[in-house]
Formats: C-alpha cells, sequence, structure tokens
C-alpha cells in the first residue's frame, strides 16, 4: 500500500515538473558535442558558475611558479643546496644548513642558511630581499649553537645574479613571444627584416 501511493505521488510530481518548464527535452544535435563548444553555449546562455565575486578577482589567470622569472632564477642560483621550505604562494625560499666544506669552515664547525623573499612579482633589485644566517656549534656540544643574521657582500652577490638570470629569462621569453607571432602573421612584422 506504501510503495504504490510513494509511487502515484512521484509520477504526479514528474507530471507537474514537466509541465512547469523546469524539464527541458533536449536532442542530440541541438547539443554540443566537444566540451569547447558546450562551454560557449553555456556562456551565451548566462549558465555557469563563476567565482569572480568571492575571490575579488576578475580575470581568469594563475600566477604558477614556472611562470615567474624571479623564482625560476632563485632556483637556478640555489641549485647547490637543498631547501628546507620552497613556497611560491608564501613568496619565500629558505635553504637547509650548509657549508662549504673549506678548513676554516670545519675548524669553526659554521654553517650558513639563506633566505630569500618575494617582495613583487617584478623584476626590480627591491623585488626581493636576501638575508644569510650563520649558525656556530661548539666542537664538543653540537646542542650549544650560536644563531645570528650575518650582513656580507654574500647578499649582495646572491641578488644581482637572481635579477640578472630573471632579466634574461624574461628577455628569452619574450625572443620567444616574438618570433612565435611573427610566423602566425608575417605581413604584420615585415618591417622588422628590413633592417
Amino acid at each position: 500500500m506504501k510503495k504504490t501511493a510513494i509511487l502515484i505521488i512521484l509520477f504526479f510530481v514528474a507530471i507537474n515538473l514537466a509541465s512547469c518548464g523546469i524539464y527541458k527535452r533536449s536532442d542530440i544535435k541541438d547539443n554540443p558535442v566537444t566540451g569547447g563548444e558546450r562551454v560557449k553555449k553555456n556562456l551565451e546562455e548566462g549558465r555557469g558558475a563563476s567565482f569572480k565575486k568571492l575571490t575579488g578577482q576578475g580575470s581568469g589567470s594563475f600566477d604558477f611558479a614556472s611562470s615567474n622569472e624571479l623564482w625560476r632564477a632563485s632556483i637556478d642560483i640555489l641549485d647547490f643546496v637543498t631547501f628546507a621550505n620552497a613556497s611560491y604562494s608564501g613568496g619565500i625560499l629558505i635553504t637547509d644548513w650548509f657549508n662549504s666544506n673549506s678548513e676554516k669552515d670545519k675548524e669553526l664547525n659554521r654553517e650558513l642558511k639563506i633566505t630569500i623573499r618575494f617582495l613583487s612579482n617584478e623584476i626590480r633589485a627591491d623585488g626581493i630581499d636576501v638575508s644569510i644566517h650563520e649558525r656556530k656549534c661548539s666542537s664538543s656540544n653540537s646542542s650549544s649553537c650560536t644563531i645570528k643574521k650575518v650582513k656580507s657582500n654574500l647578499e649582495g652577490e646572491i641578488k644581482l645574479a637572481i635579477l640578472k638570470r630573471a632579466t634574461k629569462y624574461k628577455k628569452d621569453f619574450f625572443k620567444k613571444k616574438g618570433e612565435e607571432e611573427r610566423k602566425k602573421n608575417p605581413g604584420k612584422w615585415k618591417f622588422l627584416d628590413d633592417k
């Protein structure tokens, strides 16, 4: 008895939904086959979800570590040491403690740690901050170590090397983009060949 009552109720609900216009019959010929065509049709009809208002961003572009020249240059310059923390979204690179294996470092039981903070995505001298920390441990007791921030020329040298490498990456990117654009539309860029 209960099953038949439920079936009857479901039947009337289905009929009411069909007559209200909520359910729309669809033909295969009316629906796009590829994903790109479906997206285009949905955008034209105003359907779909957009999270622009929630995130406060109007563009659909995302920054990835591989597209940031400063980040890539920093990774390349510091490839001789392992990283304790590499957070692109946090804008920081921190190396593990390391030493140069020189006799002086071994004698002093000294290790260094390099921290790079990214203050901007632009390639500028004030776009990154490089700091170096030094740890000295007594040879008799490895648990008694002193750590202090060190000011040295090495900070400036690392920063300069990163900026040079990042500039080269940016230049190579624009050169490659320009070549691709000239191949797509050779007539537009013909004046460059005259020189």
